[in-house]
């Protein structure tokens, strides 16, 4: 059993292994579009999951580990946008003490704790009072 393990190490020496967030992804999206070929039985969306999995298997094995972390950089910071992008998509999933509101008048995001009902909320940048529920 250990040479078997011995020969894998010598095989994966060098290489980048892909557990990053990028391969992650694309596992997942391989298994959903699994998935959905086998119920709509569609051979295009069979090919497009085998697709990924062949990238994913690609990244794995790659020895230009530079260029495959640059890519898994650009992912993160790609998805981290797009979920920044949607209202409360940076704060919401790790702060549950506060709600973060923007001014209607300036467009401020301002952080304000949780759960004291309907508070008076004054801009920090530009001093407009509005009245929100916490």
């Amino acid at each position: 059993m250990s040479n078997w393990r011995e020969k894998l190490a010598q095989l994966m020496q060098g290489r980048y292994g892909g557990n990053d967030t990028l391969n992650k992804w694309l596992l997942a999206a391989f298994l959903i579009l699994l998935i959905l070929a086998i119920i709509l039985q569609s051979n295009v969306l069979n090919l497009l999951s085998i697709a990924l999995l062949a990238y994913a298997y690609f990244r794995i094995f790659s020895r230009n580990t530079a260029k495959r972390m640059e890519e898994n950089r650009k992912f993160v910071e790609g998805k981290q946008k797009l979920f920044d992008f949607f209202p409360g998509g940076k704060t919401s999933s790790r702060d549950h003490t506060h709600r973060v509101f923007c001014c209607p008048q300036c467009k401020q995001k301002v952080r304000v704790p949780k759960g004291h009902g309907k508070i008076a909320i004054t801009c920090p940048k530009c001093h407009h009072k509005f009245i929100r529920r916490s």
